[in-house]
């Protein structure tokens, strides 16, 4: 998600809140609201899976709304369409949102999803691949998402395409050039790192983490700010039981082992 996305929520959606919480009063949620999320393909968190949204955090919002006894309509949308669709639409989710400062007062939180941890990795088998900041790359190569906010990011810090960095259209793509020796190392959420090797039949524990690069943020739902606090209480209350009986766990090793 981009952590400068900025929404303004039209005028008419308090009038779609009020209109919402006067159909839906406290106490007679149970059973009656639909939740509608909106999300990305963010693999594999979020993503196509034959036909329909899947990943680990649409599992996990199915299991919070089951939980909750409320049901959930869930689509997968290019990014700006699902904020644009979330911002007109009462007891809505946008996911997985990073949750910074600049955005804490555009929504109501709930989670967290899972601990959001981009990470610089070489193979495990090349001991000789050594870092201990960007600016010791020094005839390394470091694979990174062409147009994504971290290669602009490091675009802006200094480094050169074709020299230091390695352009690759996806996650996937980088990692099938790290395995073949194109590159020594690779720019990489966990979750998504964990996801393809998998694919690859391959252990995580293929690859060794060399230099967090983005690590201190988690991944969260969020939905409008003028939602019916109840709501939010419904589905945060949901997610920490699920947390707390062993079904997250059970999920997330589904998706990250």
């Amino acid at each position: 998600m981009h952590s400068s996305d900025k929404i303004s929520p039209p005028t008419r959606r308090a009038l779609l809140a009020s209109a919402w919480t006067l159909a839906w009063p406290s106490g007679a949620m149970a059973g009656q609201t639909r939740l509608r999320g909106f999300t990305e393909a963010l693999p594999p968190l979020n993503h196509e899976v034959e036909g329909r949204p899947g990943g680990f955090s649409v599992e996990l919002l199915r299991l919070m709304a089951a939980q909750a006894e409320l049901s959930v309509d869930i689509e997968l949308m290019p990014w700006p369409r699902a904020q644009a669709t979330w911002a007109r639409t009462p007891a809505s989710l946008l996911f997985s949102l990073t949750r910074t400062p600049e955005r804490e007062a555009q929504y109501q939180w709930v989670g967290p999803i899972s601990p959001r941890r981009v990470m610089i990795y070489r193979l495990d088998s090349r001991t000789d691949v050594y870092l201990s900041s960007l600016q010791q790359l020094h005839g390394l190569r470091l694979g990174v998402v062409r147009d994504s906010a971290a290669g602009r990011q490091l675009l802006a810090d200094g480094l050169k395409p074709g020299q230091q960095l390695e352009w690759a259209r996806d996650d996937e793509n980088n990692l099938r050039k790290l395995l073949a020796g194109r590159m020594e190392l690779v720019l990489m959420l966990d979750w998504a790192a964990a996801w393809h090797l998998r694919r690859l039949q391959l252990p995580y524990s293929s690859l060794c983490p060399v230099l967090p690069h983005d690590t201190d943020k988690s991944y969260w739902y969020g939905l409008p700010p003028d939602t019916d606090p109840a709501l939010v209480k419904r589905l945060q209350t949901a997610l920490d039981r699920i947390k707390r009986d062993g079904h997250y766990a059970q999920l997330r090793q589904r998706y990250f082992a």
